[in-house]
């Protein structure tokens, strides 16, 4: 199982999901289900969603 901290880096950011979804070349539906454990992103995008935040994957995802 695994939590991410998404939400609150996009936020700290002050990136909305739209704005995150669009950096990332993905929906804004795919990042809230990302941002509500509903969905796993592939590593590619673990890793644009790394890269717009500002952080590591390592750093977004914690492991449970």
């Amino acid at each position: 199982m695994m939590r991410n901290i998404i939400r609150e880096k996009r936020k700290e950011r002050g990136l909305s999901q739209e704005e995150l979804a669009k950096k990332c070349g993905v929906s804004r539906q795919t990042v809230n289900a990302i941002e509500n454990n509903k969905y796993d992103p592939t590593l590619a995008l673990a890793f644009s969603l790394a890269k717009e935040l500002r952080t590591t994957v390592d750093e977004l995802f914690i492991s449970l």
